[in-house]
C-alpha cells in the first residue's frame, strides 16, 4: 500500500510539461518539417534534452517530443534563427536540430505560426499543420 502512495505523485508528474513554454521570441520561430531549407541560410545544430522517464516511468512519447520542439525554437531563435529542421529523431530525451535563416521569401510554405501571419494561411502539402500543445 505504502508503495502505491509513494508512485502515485511520481505517475501525475510524468503527465507535466516541466515548466518548458514557448517564449516570445522563439513564436516567430518556424518548424520545417517538410525538410526543405535549401534555399535558407545554415546557422549551426542545436540540440536540446529533456526528461524522457521518471525513475522507471517513460513519458508520454508526444509530450516529450513537443518539449523538445520548444526548446529547439527557443535556442534559435537566440542565434537570430527564423526556421528549424529536425536533424534526427529523439533519443533518450535529446534531439539535434538544424537552425536556419530563411527570411520571408524562403520559408517553407505552411509552417508559420498563427500569430506570426498576417495574410490567411494556407493548407500544407500534407493537409495539417502542428502546433505545440498548451497546457494549463
Amino acid at each position: 500500500m505504502r508503495k502505491t502512495l509513494l508512485l502515485v505523485p511520481v505517475v501525475l508528474l510524468s503527465a507535466c510539461t516541466w515548466g518548458i513554454n514557448l517564449d516570445d521570441a522563439g513564436k516567430a520561430v518556424r518548424t520545417a518539417w517538410n525538410g526543405d531549407v535549401s534555399q535558407c541560410q545554415d546557422l549551426g545544430k542545436v540540440t536540446v534534452s529533456v526528461m524522457d522517464h521518471v525513475g522507471p516511468i517513460d513519458r508520454n512519447d508526444i509530450k516529450v517530443r513537443d518539449e523538445l520542439e520548444v526548446m529547439a525554437r527557443n535556442e534559435a531563435a537566440k542565434m537570430n534563427a527564423d526556421t528549424i529542421k529536425p536533424l534526427a529523431e529523439p533519443a533518450d530525451g535529446s534531439q539535434p536540430w538544424g537552425a536556419y535563416r530563411c527570411g520571408s521569401a524562403g520559408a517553407p510554405a505552411g509552417n508559420t505560426p498563427a500569430s506570426a501571419a498576417s495574410a490567411p494561411q494556407t493548407v500544407p502539402a500534407a493537409g495539417f499543420q502542428t502546433y505545440p500543445i498548451k497546457s494549463h
